[in-house]
């Protein structure tokens, strides 16, 4: 039998080094490791000590972006730090991930992105997780918005402003803001709670004054929520309707006349 060698190029986390790959099943495996922290803070007295590593003999396998149209994952073995102060033993998160999820952070990332002209029971059922899943994921990228600190050196010419749904029929929304100036590589910059035009700028107001002048392009749908707010906030920006939001405001017009017509031909 011949064979052959296949090299698969892998968009890794900064810091985060692939040391095997393996197939399972329908799926990728890929076994990484990253630097350890020298110094661990300990979760119970918060102080700080050399680190004391202890290695158990179990590997957790977190859910990474697609691969060739399969799910991959990254596969770790736990490392556990004792602390020499108070004794507490805590497992050692790594970069890509946060405590007590079993996904990457660029996978929640992708699943936002998903989320757009979908509910969570959609995007959940492509992905092949949970509905739940997909709305921690909306709570916990909201709760993060809250703190997270936007770099005011960022060149931002383009955004991006779309609402997503968790249920149908139901009013979980929340709004996301994407920076598109790099168009291979968009980059979420802030989730907000609702579809409103206060949504919007609560997004748009974690960017300085001078980025917000700095924009120079936003795409947005044709509700007048987000377009009130982006023709507030951003001075110099030109809207841009994308060619999905048209599609599917004249698809609605052309199913409501379809409709009427319909009423009006079946008639008495």
């Amino acid at each position: 039998m011949t064979t052959a060698t296949i090299a698969i190029d892998v968009d890794v986390p900064a810091g985060v080094t692939i040391d095997e790959y393996e197939r399972i099943d329908d799926g990728h495996a890929f076994h990484v490791s990253w630097q350890l922290p020298e110094r661990p803070r300990c979760a119970t007295c918060k102080r700080e000590a050399p680190l004391q590593v202890q290695e158990k003999n179990k590997f957790l396998s977190i859910r990474d972006l697609d691969l060739w149209g399969k799910p991959s994952f990254f596969v770790y073995r736990e490392v556990l730090h004792r602390c020499p102060q108070c004794g507490h033993r805590q497992s050692l998160l790594p970069p890509f991930k946060r405590r007590d999820v079993k996904y990457t952070f660029r996978f929640e990332e992708h699943v936002l992105v998903s989320l757009i002209g979908s509910t969570a029971t959609d995007v959940a059922q492509r992905l092949g997780i949970a509905a739940e899943t997909v709305e921690r994921i909306v709570k916990n990228r909201i709760d993060d918005a809250k703190a997270k600190h936007i770099d005011p050196a960022r060149k931002i010419e383009r955004l991006g402003m779309d609402e997503i749904s968790l249920r149908k029929g139901h009013k979980g929304y929340a709004t996301i803001l994407t920076d598109l100036t790099d168009a291979g590589r968009p980059e979420i910059l802030a989730v907000g709670k609702g579809r409103d035009e206060a949504a919007g700028q609560a997004c748009l107001e974690r960017l300085s004054a001078q980025q917000r002048a700095a924009v120079r392009f936003h795409h947005t749908d044709m509700g007048p929520a987000y377009l009130k707010a982006c023709a507030e906030l951003l001075p110099k920006s030109q809207s841009v309707i994308d060619r999905f939001h048209v599609a599917k405001k004249l698809g609605e017009v052309a199913d409501a006349l379809r409709k009427k017509t319909t009423a009006l031909t079946s008639g008495p």
